[in-house]
């Protein structure tokens, strides 16, 4: 099955559905998940370094029937290498786990650094440590000019730190990865992003955990009139408004049905739109004043 694609603003393609694989990290489960993704059509395959899976990704991706340039691949620098000077290992060290010689897409996990040593996303305020934003995005830019990666975008970044960022890049970022729901629809950021050229990825796109998207009356009545699941709903909701999405499943069933997205009315747009819950699993809000430039 084939999906779609959205067009970057350096002109590379990047498709519109591909397979989360955050906290996918039963052993051997995620090898044979992204190889069953691969061979029903998924293309874009979104990894990041904290997420301590890439080798089972990268032992996957070598045995797929799909030629190297056919997939887009993402995946993310993690906080402690933010130093301009850690960017480049770091870089070496993704590639390395993946088995692949470039990355599709690069992405600043976070816009706040902390200490080199750490290796864990549970971390407390005095582990930050001040690397200005620039200085890493900077380095970045770097390894587009050395043929490592195809793109470079940032994730978690709220429109105050894109509104400073913008004006001193180089390499403009093609794509902001952030939490994106009928629950948490986000649509002064989407709006801004897609004003400035940056194509939106929305993770956690179903919900999930104590986010009870797939529960909504609204989005299982919707489903019901279209023949499909609610996730369906939830996934071409998003799509319809240029959202990238990364719904991440195991099963075989599920990832079938992720592939297929659904024609919405504008009416039920509009009424998912109007969904006025507040929730979400991931809070990436800091004070800006605590960002250095």
């Amino acid at each position: 099955m084939s999906v779609k694609n959205i067009k970057l603003n350096n002109g590379l393609e990047m498709p519109e559905i591909g397979l989360g694989t955050w906290k996918a990290d039963e052993t051997g489960v995620l090898y044979e998940t992204v190889k069953k993704a691969v061979e029903l059509g998924y293309r874009h395959i979104d990894c990041a370094k904290i997420y301590k899976n890439q080798p089972e990704i990268g032992r996957a991706l070598k045995e797929v029937n799909v030629p190297r340039d056919q997939l887009f691949i993402v995946s993310k620098i993690f906080q402690n290498k933010h130093r301009p000077e850690l960017v480049p290992g770091a870089i070496d060290d993704i590639l390395s786990e993946l088995g692949i010689e470039y990355l599709d897409m690069l992405l600043m996990h976070w816009p706040y650094a902390i200490k080199p040593e750490l290796e864990t996303a549970d971390f407390v305020a005095s582990n930050l440590e001040s690397v200005p934003i620039m200085d890493t995005w900077r380095a970045m830019e770097q390894l587009v000019d050395q043929g490592k990666v195809r793109a470079i975008g940032v994730s978690n970044f709220n429109q105050s730190i894109l509104e400073k960022m913008l004006p001193q890049c180089r390499i403009k970022p093609a794509n902001n990865q952030i939490e994106v729901h009928p629950y948490n629809q986000e649509k002064a950021l989407v709006k801004y992003c897609q004003q400035q050229g940056i194509v939106v990825t929305g993770y956690c796109p179903l919900g999930g955990g104590s986010i009870s998207v797939m529960n909504d009356e609204l989005i299982k009545r919707i489903a019901d009139a279209h023949s499909c699941t609610p996730a369906q709903v939830a996934l071409s909701w998003l799509l319809a408004r240029g959202i990238v999405v990364i719904p991440k499943s195991n099963h075989e069933v599920r990832l079938k049905q992720n592939l297929r997205t659904v024609t919405l009315t504008s009416d039920e747009i509009r009424m998912i739109g109007c969904i006025k819950k507040c929730e979400r699993k991931v809070d990436p809000s800091r004070d800006i004043e605590e960002l250095k430039w």
